[in-house]
Order: C-alpha cells, then sequence, then structure tokens
C-alpha cells in the first residue's frame, strides 16, 4: 500500500485550550473525529488501489466524493488545530507582517474581526470560516467551506481556520455558536499564520 495519512499529533495538551475548550471536547474531536476522516481516507484508498489493480470495477463518483470529503477534512482538522494556542492574556491582535497585511486589506483589525466572525457564525450546516491567501492576486480572503470539501479553493493558501460543525464545540458550548467563536479569538496562534503568509 502506498504511504498513508497520519493523525497529527497536537502541538499542545487535551487541556491546554481551557476555558475555550474543555479536555473532553478536544480530546474527543482530534481522537474520535479527525481520526476518522484519517481512517477513512486510508481505508477509501486501499480500496481503491486494490480494485485498480484487480482490474475490478467501481463506483467512481461516490470514491472521489467521499475521497474529497475525507481527505479535505483531515487536512482543515490539521490546520484548524494548528491556527490554536494556549491564550497568553491580553489583547490577542496579529502582529508583524500578518498584522500589517489585516489592515491593509480590512483598515482595522476589529473589521477583520467582525468579518470574520459573521462568516463563522453564519456558516450554514456544518462548515468552516476560514482566512485565505490567493496565491494569484495575493489578496486575503475570508472564506465559508461547507461540509470540508464544498468550497474549498485548493491551491488557496489557508492562513486561519475555524472549525463550526456542531461536534467541535457542542459538548462545551451546546448549540450557542456564536459564544464559541466569540472565545475563539482569545487563543488564535498568529505565528501560524504568519508562517503561511510567506508560502
Amino acid at each position: 500500500m502506498s504511504k498513508i495519512y497520519e493523525l497529527p499529533a497536537l502541538p499542545y495538551g487535551y487541556d491546554s485550550l481551557k476555558p475555550f475548550l474543555s479536555l473532553e471536547q478536544l480530546s474527543l474531536h482530534h481522537q474520535k473525529h479527525h481520526a476518522a476522516y484519517v481512517n477513512n481516507a486510508n481505508a477509501l484508498i486501499e480500496r481503491i488501489e486494490t480494485a485498480r489493480q484487480a482490474g475490478s470495477a467501481f463506483d467512481v463518483k461516490a470514491a472521489a466524493k467521499e475521497l474529497s470529503f475525507n481527505v479535505s477534512g483531515h487536512k482543515l482538522h490539521s490546520i484548524f488545530w494548528n491556527s490554536l494556542a494556549p491564550a497568553r492574556g491580553g489583547a490577542n491582535e496579529p502582529q508583524g507582517k500578518i498584522g500589517e497585511e489585516i489592515a491593509r486589506q480590512f483598515a482595522v483589525f476589529d473589521e477583520f474581526k467582525k468579518e470574520f466572525t459573521a462568516a463563522a457564525v453564519s456558516c450554514e450546516g456544518s462548515g468552516w470560516a476560514v482566512l485565505s491567501k490567493c496565491p494569484e492576486t495575493g489578496k486575503l480572503h475570508i472564506l465559508q467551506i461547507e461540509k470540508h470539501n464544498v468550497n474549498l479553493v485548493a491551491n488557496f493558501n489557508i492562513l486561519l481556520a475555524l472549525d463550526v460543525w456542531e461536534h467541535a464545540y457542542y459538548l462545551d458550548y451546546k448549540n450557542d455558536r456564536a459564544k464559541y467563536v466569540q472565545n475563539f479569538w482569545s487563543f488564535v496562534d498568529w505565528s501560524r499564520a504568519e508562517l503561511t503568509l510567506a508560502q
């Protein structure tokens, strides 16, 4: 079998993001939900490769859709974990190049924060709010990505990702997505966004 996807270790402990996310919420999200996308993608790739080697027919449409969903879920979750860091106290605003770029394109950080929050809160059903950079124009865009792979622009660099599927917050916030998004801002790791901006 070819190289497989792997569940990445978190860059912090399961109890490091309190009170934004409890140990139980973070553990469940990482060990069950993210792990499921990794395992499903690997199992599907193995089934596809086996069918190809045997010359057997398989449902290409279903396989392509399922693979897109699970690989995108794995990739977005990996970005999400790296978009977070334990709270440092005080205002958590971007500095350096990422701060300059947000100020240049959104005028002030509060306007960016308001737009990103609105995208996250208004995402219909299950999905993501992301800050991305278009490699063609260099512009920053706030996008909604529904169901992992719908509206995902594959060649855009994603600088910041927020999972707004209910499984990301329900244990801690029930159906109060707005409060979850509000608390997210104290735990953003802007250093990771800065690194991605330079790519």
